[in-house]
């Protein structure tokens, strides 16, 4: 008998736990549908807000990549490279919620034992963006949306008062929680910046006022690279760019710090786990660090002929998942989940050469 991938995360019961990250492979129904008939547990949606949204006038998303020969990174094609990273400075879903509701509301209809996520973005320092947090929240859970993904970490968002320019402010983190939890009963799923040196804390303040889970990581702060030959970005609209964020295998290790920071300060927290999951070897990663959930965006865009919805990819996923479970003996991911949180100690903990070495320490006369 095939191992049971059911998981049961934030109080739901995902097919599996593996879901489709907030990002282009979640931005329409279409998608969405073809995602779940693929046969991932969960998407999480493009960010649905109330305020006119216009990217910019060019590219929007750029793959990189590199190779051992020219080991480069670079979006130019050429023969033999893997995939290095993402690189994007799309903004937030420019579909109104007019549309959107009626499509999550088919979506959720057509497959009742999926997932759906709704990730929602305000403003903050008004009483009126704490209502456009409400209004947001109570329409996507009034059509059945299961949870929300309340976005507080686009790195490259035109409006001050959204997404990670207000994600290292804990009055504002507590004022969005108490809105959205006020206004709907549903788990709620909070998405921070990893580019804070206050992570830990912001994620504290988030668990405090009432988050069922904390989603790490989104993309990193980043530019694109420039041609030497050119001299241009290999992104860029009228020679001008300005900062984007960095997806893919490339922050993978500096995800997995993320996650184990917040899952060894608060152990009993749930996390979300994103950022460079490719196959099992990496998913292995985020649930040994204390993610019981997994999100996944650039392999499933890189993934050639799924429309960019990794249709190849869930089957290889659940597949690995599944073989691993069965050779180990367990019965789910609990089984192992955050069996790499004891061993991540502070840096004065590591053994030494000597025995007698206090950190580089001046020993005193005294001591002598």
């Amino acid at each position: 008998m095939a191992p049971d991938l059911t998981t049961r995360f934030t109080g739901l019961d995902f097919v599996n736990p593996f879901v489709l990250a907030s990002a282009p492979p979640t931005e329409s129904k279409r998608k969405i549908l073809k995602a779940f008939e693929a046969g991932w547990g969960g998407v999480v949606t493009k960010t649905i807000g109330l305020h006119p949204v216009e990217n910019v006038a060019g590219p929007k998303t750029i793959y990189q990549r590199t190779s051992e020969e020219k080991p480069y990174v670079s979006r130019m094609k050429r023969p033999d490279t893997v995939s290095h990273s993402s690189w994007n400075w799309e903004l937030i879903s420019d579909q109104p919620l007019e549309q959107w509701l009626p499509d999550l509301e088919e979506i959720k209809a057509t497959y009742p034992d999926r997932m759906v996520i709704a990730s929602i973005m305000a403003g903050a320092g008004s009483d009126e963006e704490m209502e456009n947090w409400k209004k947001l929240a109570r329409a996507c859970v009034g059509v059945g949306c299961d949870a929300l993904e309340l976005n507080m970490s686009c790195p490259h968002m035109d409006r001050k008062d959204m997404g990670a320019h207000i994600a290292n402010d804990e009055d504002i983190i507590r004022s969005v929680l108490k809105a959205v939890t006020e206004a709907v009963d549903v788990p709620i799923w909070v998405k921070l910046t990893p580019a804070t040196s206050t992570l830990v804390d912001a994620a504290g303040a988030a668990y405090e006022a009432g988050a069922s889970s904390i989603s790490l990581c989104n993309t990193f702060p980043s530019l694109p690279l420039m041609d030497p030959e050119t001299m241009k970005f290999e992104v860029e609209v009228d020679g001008l760019v300005t900062s984007g964020g960095l997806g893919g295998l490339a922050i993978l290790p500096q995800a997995l710090q993320r996650v184990s920071d917040i899952s060894r300060a608060y152990p009993d927290g749930a996390i979300s786990g994103i950022g460079g999951i490719k196959g099992f070897r990496e998913a292995f990663n985020f649930i040994a660090h204390g993610a019981g959930n997994l999100q996944v965006c650039t392999a499933a865009m890189e993934e050639k002929g799924s429309g960019g919805v990794g249709v190849k990819l869930i089957q290889e996923l659940t597949g690995d998942l599944a073989d691993f479970l069965e050779r180990k003996g367990f019965d789910s991911i609990e089984a192992f989940r955050g069996i790499a949180r004891e061993r991540v100690v502070e840096h004065s903990k590591i053994r030494r050469k000597s025995e007698d070495y206090n950190g580089g320490y001046a020993q005193s006369p005294d001591a002598a």
